[in-house]
C-alpha cells in the first residue's frame, strides 16, 4: 500500500511539473513574436534615416554569412557604431 501512494504521488508531481512547464512556453511565445515584431519595426524606422550605412551594414552581414536573428542583430550593432 505504502508503495502504491508513494508511486501515486511521485507520478502527479511529474505531470504537474509538465503541465506548468507547458503553460509556460506556450504563454511566452505569443508575448515574444509582438516584442520581436515591435522591435523590428522600431529599428527599420531608425534605419531608414541613414541608408547608405544601412546598404553597407547588410553587405556586412551577407559576408558573414548570417540570418535570421543573427542578421537582425549584427545590422542593429553596426548601425549603431559611429
Amino acid at each position: 500500500m505504502l508503495r502504491i501512494s508513494t508511486c501515486l504521488v511521485a507520478v502527479l508531481l511529474v505531470a504537474g511539473s509538465l503541465h506548468s512547464a507547458s503553460a509556460q512556453t506556450s504563454e511566452a511565445k505569443p508575448s515574444k513574436m509582438k516584442l520581436t515584431m515591435a522591435k523590428l519595426k522600431e529599428m527599420k524606422a531608425k534605419w531608414a534615416m541613414n541608408r547608405p550605412k544601412l546598404k553597407v551594414c547588410r553587405i556586412e552581414a551577407k559576408k558573414q554569412g548570417l540570418s535570421g536573428d543573427d542578421r537582425w542583430f549584427f545590422i542593429a550593432d553596426c548601425m549603431e557604431k559611429n
